[in-house]
C-alpha cells in the first residue's frame, strides 16, 4: 500500500509565502534601493552647503582683513591701507604657552603674508571644491595656532583676569579643522565644485594628495 506523504508546512511559512506573492509594488528590498540615490544626493547637497559656507568663512576673513570692510577690521585700517592683519591679534594675546612668541610675531611681514595668502588659498579651494587635501591640512595647521593664540584651557589670562573661556577644549578653531578634515576624508568637491575636474588634471591623477 502506497503511502503519500505531504510536506509539513507551518502557518509561518505559509504566511510569508503568501506576503513574497502579494507584497505591494515598491515595498521591501524596492523601497530600499529606490532611497539609496535620494540618500545619497541629501549627503551630497548637506556636504556641499557645508563646504562652500566653510570656505567662504575663509574668504571672507581675507576680504575684510585686506580692504577694511569695517567688520571685523575697521575701514581704513585694511591690508591695502598699510594695516598688519596679523598685529592686533597676535599682539593682544594674552595666555598660553606660546605668549611671548607671537607677540614676536605680531606685525611681522612673513607673518601677514603667511597668514593672508593662507586665508585665501583656504577660502578659493575649499569654495571651489578643488584641492581639498592640502586646504585641510593647511587649515588644520593655521587653526591649531589661532587655538593656541586664544588658549581656551586657561580659566584667567596673564594678568589674572578672568579669560571668558567657556570650554577648555573644543571651541571653533576645532570645529572648523574637523569640518576641513572631513569635507576632504568625504571627497566633497564635486557637488558644486570643480572637484571631479580638478581629479581629472594629470597632476593631480599622478599626485593623489592633491586632490
Amino acid at each position: 500500500m502506497a503511502v503519500h506523504e505531504h510536506p509539513h508546512r507551518s502557518p509561518r511559512s505559509s504566511l510569508s509565502a503568501a506576503f513574497r506573492l502579494h507584497r505591494p509594488p515598491g515595498s521591501g528590498s524596492e523601497t530600499a534601493v529606490s532611497a539609496r540615490p535620494a540618500t545619497h544626493t541629501a549627503q551630497a547637497y548637506a556636504l556641499a552647503s557645508l563646504r562652500v559656507l566653510t570656505g567662504f568663512v575663509f574668504l571672507w576673513a581675507f576680504l575684510d582683513k585686506t580692504f577694511g570692510l569695517g567688520y571685523a577690521t575697521a575701514s581704513g585700517k585694511g591690508w591695502t591701507d598699510g594695516g598688519s592683519p596679523t598685529k592686533g591679534f597676535l599682539s593682544s594675546v594674552a595666555a598660553g604657552p606660546m605668549e611671548s612668541t607671537f607677540h614676536s610675531w605680531a606685525g611681522d611681514g612673513w607673518a601677514d603674508w603667511l597668514f593672508m595668502l593662507g586665508l585665501l588659498g583656504i577660502g578659493a579651494a575649499v569654495t571651489a571644491g578643488v584641492a581639498l587635501r592640502p586646504a585641510a591640512v593647511a587649515g588644520t595647521a593655521m587653526m591649531a595656532l589661532m587655538w593656541l593664540a586664544e588658549w581656551p584651557p586657561a580659566k584667567h589670562l596673564s594678568d589674572g583676569t578672568p579669560s571668558m573661556s567657556t570650554n577648555p577644549f573644543a571651541d571653533y578653531h576645532v570645529i572648523y579643522a574637523v569640518a576641513l578634515i572631513a569635507l576632504a576624508a568625504a571627497g566633497a568637491g564635486t557637488t558644486w565644485g570643480l572637484g571631479r575636474w580638478w581629479a581629472g588634471l594629470p597632476v593631480v591623477r599622478d599626485h593623489a594628495w592633491l586632490r
